[in-house]
C-alpha cells in the first residue's frame, strides 16, 4: 500500500488550475497554427492569427487565455493500491481549487447554489468524476470548463433505428445551433451509449483527449473525420466569421448501452479546450 499525503494532492490541483489556465496545450496551438494554413477566408485567417497571438501573451506573462477561467472539472483514476492521508480526495481537490484561483488570480465563476446565486468567492466546489483502477498511483485530469460553451450543451435519446446517421445529424445539428457562442474554432466532445447522464459525461471527458490522438477504434476514429467534415462545412468559422475552421477536432468516447436506446451527447469546447494531466 503506497501513502499519499492529501497536501500533495492540493499542491498538484493548485499548480494544475493555474497552468491549465494560463498555457494553451500543444495539440491545440499546432491545430490552430494549422488553421492559418488552410483557412480561406482572409478575415477568418486573421482571427485565428489572434487567437495565437493572445495564446503567445498568456504564456509569457502566465495571465489567462480567457476571463471566463471555467467551473473546475476533475477526472481522477485512483489505483487501489493507494491511501490518502490525512483529507478525502474529493477535500484535497477542493483545497487546490480554492489556491489555484485565488493565488492564481483566476475569475472565481462558481454560485454556492443555482437559484440563490450567491458566489463561493474560491471557484468551488469542483465537479469530480472518480474512477478506480489497479496499481499505486493517482491520475489527475483537469479541465476548466467555461459556459459559453458548456451552455451548448445537448442531449438526445435516439433509438437504436437512427443509427449512424441519427448521431452524425445529431452532433451537426447542434453544431450549428450554437454558432458562435462557444468562441469557435471548437472542440467538439461526443458520447454514445451508457445511460442518459452517462452519455454526457463520456462527451465531456473526449475533451480532455489530445486532439491528434484519434478513437483507438478504427471505426469511430473514421467517425470523427467525417464529423469533423460536417461540422467545418456549417461556414461558422472562426469567432463566427465565416470561413472553413469551424472545429479543430471531433472527439468521441463510447460506452455499452441498453437494447432498447441509443443516447447520445455533445459537449463542446471553446478554441483554448484547456486541460491538464498529472499522475502522482
Amino acid at each position: 500500500m503506497r501513502i499519499i499525503k492529501s497536501e500533495e494532492i492540493v499542491n498538484a490541483v493548485r499548480d494544475m488550475c493555474i497552468s491549465a489556465n494560463c498555457h494553451i496545450n500543444g495539440d491545440i496551438k499546432s491545430a490552430l497554427e494549422n488553421g492559418v494554413k488552410t483557412e480561406k477566408s482572409a478575415v477568418s485567417r486573421g482571427v485565428l492569427e489572434n487567437l495565437l497571438k493572445n495564446a503567445e501573451i498568456a504564456d509569457k506573462k502566465e495571465v489567462p487565455i480567457c476571463q471566463d477561467t471555467g467551473m473546475a472539472v476533475f477526472f481522477a483514476e485512483v489505483g487501489n493500491e493507494v491511501l490518502i492521508e490525512d483529507d478525502t480526495l474529493n477535500d484535497a481537490i477542493n483545497k487546490g481549487v480554492a489556491l489555484g484561483y485565488t493565488e492564481g488570480y483566476l475569475r472565481k465563476s462558481v454560485v454556492g447554489d443555482p437559484l440563490e446565486r450567491v458566489n463561493t468567492k474560491d471557484n468551488t466546489p469542483a465537479v469530480i468524476y472518480c474512477k478506480f483502477v489497479k496499481g499505486d498511483k493517482i491520475k489527475l485530469t483537469f479541465a476548466p470548463k467555461g459556459f459559453g460553451s458548456e451552455n451548448k450543451s445537448a442531449l438526445k435519446m435516439l433509438n437504436p433505428s437512427d443509427g449512424l446517421d441519427g448521431i452524425i445529424d445529431f452532433v451537426t445539428e447542434t453544431v450549428r445551433k450554437a454558432g458562435a457562442n462557444p468562441c469557435p474554432p471548437m472542440v467538439v466532445g461526443v458520447g454514445i451509449g451508457g445511460t442518459a447522464d452517462m452519455a454526457m459525461v463520456l462527451a465531456k471527458k473526449a475533451l480532455t483527449r489530445d486532439i491528434n490522438v484519434p478513437n483507438e477504434k478504427p471505426f469511430y476514429a473514421d467517425l470523427e473525420k467525417k464529423l469533423l467534415e460536417r461540422v467545418n462545412k456549417l461556414g461558422i468559422g472562426p469567432q463566427g466569421m465565416g470561413g472553413t475552421t469551424t472545429a479543430l477536432a471531433v472527439n468521441i468516447e463510447t460506452y455499452p448501452t441498453h437494447i432498447a436506446g441509443l443516447p447520445a451527447a455533445v459537449n463542446i469546447s471553446c478554441h483554448a479546450t484547456r486541460h491538464a494531466v498529472k499522475i502522482i
